[in-house]
């Protein structure tokens, strides 16, 4: 079944770029989701961790160029949910209401933006516990 586009958080594309150990989940609901939203800080968040993964040697020099590559080809596919005012207001209160950090706040924040505020029947994909909960919370389907 083809969702026609999800909202994808960057604990669920990183795992698309490099080797980890929920890949093929996130690669198998890639094929059943190819259609992605995401956030406009989702590939600086994205970059940041794996250079995370490099400098705690869990990807090499080679390894990293080629995650970054992966990241940038992705992205160039992705519809981006841009920064404003609504989203930073919504993103205010997160961390608050729900104890969300903010990236994640901006995370959320974007993906009710994205679907007007219905989430109701959209899919958003995650791989963080927390996020995935409070999603989930706000009515969004969570997946995996």
């Amino acid at each position: 079944m083809k969702i026609s586009r999800a909202f994808w958080d960057t604990s669920a594309i990183v795992p698309l770029c490099c080797q980890q150990d929920s890949s093929a989940q996130f690669r198998r609901l890639q094929r059943q989701m190819p259609n992605v939203a995401a956030w406009w800080g989702a590939s600086v968040e994205a970059r940041s961790a794996l250079a995370r993964l490099r400098r705690e040697g869990k990807l090499t020099v080679k390894g990293l160029q080629q995650a970054i590559a992966r990241l940038e080809a992705q992205r160039t596919a992705w519809l981006e949910v841009l920064p404003n005012e609504k989203i930073r207001l919504l993103a205010e209160a997160m961390p608050e209401q729900y104890g969300l950090r903010a990236l994640d706040a901006f995370q959320l924040a974007a993906a009710l933006a994205w679907c007007r505020e219905r989430p109701r029947g959209r899919i958003f994909v995650c791989g963080d516990i927390l996020l995935a909960q409070v999603a989930a919370q706000a009515g969004f389907t969570v997946e995996p």
